[in-house]
């Protein structure tokens, strides 16, 4: 089942460097299907939903251990199987030293006809990664972007709206 967030929500969670939840809100909790001691400790990847292509993450990755942030639109998968689309805003936390020392992420609700844009190019994307990996998966991205003459972030700051 699609499950969708509402207008006002804000799912909130920050994890340690190695990706390790360190906090969440109770929408967070709420949408994802989980009590608080189900996820604090564990990978944020417990809400990865197979729809999701590696190359997504690995640019989040790219960026934030840049100390760049990120905007994403992400499919997560809840403890139930159900699954939800958000819109996130990932950052490095630092310290007063300027190091990284986790990482900090706002999720909202997606604009639906983003969506209706993200899906099928994910789509693409995951079914690129089966047999090339996240190399392939990637260059579809690419390509879209070289193709509309946009950086990534500007395609989807665009479609958000």
């Amino acid at each position: 089942m699609l499950m969708e967030m509402r207008e006002q929500d804000f799912i909130v969670s920050k994890t340690d460097t190695k990706g390790k939840i360190t906090y969440v809100n109770k929408i967070f909790m709420d949408m994802a299907e989980y009590k608080e001691d189900e996820l604090l400790g564990k990978p944020h990847s417990i809400v990865r939903h197979p729809k999701m292509p590696k190359a997504v993450f690995k640019l989040l990755w790219d960026y934030v251990k840049e100390k760049k942030e990120i905007f994403a639109f992400v499919i997560n998968k809840t403890k139930n199987s159900n699954a939800y689309w958000v819109y996130a805003n990932v950052t490095a936390s630092l310290d007063e030293r300027g190091n990284i020392i986790g990482y900090y992420s706002v999720r909202r609700k997606p604009n639906p006809e983003a969506i209706k844009i993200i899906e099928p190019l994910y789509e693409k994307m995951v079914e690129a990664e089966k047999t090339g990996g996240v190399e392939a998966s990637t260059k579809i991205l690419e390509d879209l972007l070289h193709e509309k003459g946009v950086s990534y972030d500007e395609l989807i700051i665009s479609i958000q709206g």
